[in-house]
């Protein structure tokens, strides 16, 4: 999204979603907002903060749009293992940090079919009163799945 602001105004004011996270990712060069709907699906907008961000590249190379697909995993480690095990590639050897101290890891979109899949561990402190808010582009292949526009 170029205009972070203007995105979240159409997820809010037209879809109907409500503003559930906003902030600044410094490590990977992103101004991002969580957008929650009450069926518990969420969308993550991200903004480059620069032309040379990963989503600065992705913004120049395909314009705007579908960026990934993300999923929740109860642990990201595990996950990259199995992801592993089975053969693909990961973007990061380890997880590294997400939005609102989430960690994830991406499967390789050559070994996805061409879709970058995000894997998803909320931060612990995102499930007080049982809701998810602030999860990094994040959506349960058993509860829903959410879009990373």
């Amino acid at each position: 999204m170029p205009d972070l602001d203007k995105a979240i105004a159409f997820h809010t004011g037209v879809l109907g979603g409500r503003l559930a996270h906003r902030e600044e990712n410094h490590e990977q060069g992103v101004s991002e907002a969580m957008i929650a709907y009450d069926s518990g699906a969420q969308v993550q907008l991200l903004a480059p903060r620069t032309p040379e961000s990963a989503i600065g590249k992705f913004i120049d190379r395909s314009g705007p749009g579908l960026q990934q697909l993300a999923y929740r995993v109860p642990d990201a480690a595990a996950a990259t293992a199995a992801v592993k095990a089975a053969g693909l590639r990961t973007l990061y050897d380890e997880p590294r940090r997400g939005t609102a101290g989430s960690k994830i890891n991406f499967i390789h979109p050559r070994d996805t079919g061409g879709v970058l899949v995000e894997l998803v561990e909320p931060a612990v402190a995102s499930h007080e009163h049982g809701k998810p808010d602030g999860v990094a582009s994040a959506g349960t292949a058993t509860s829903g799945e959410t879009i990373t526009a």
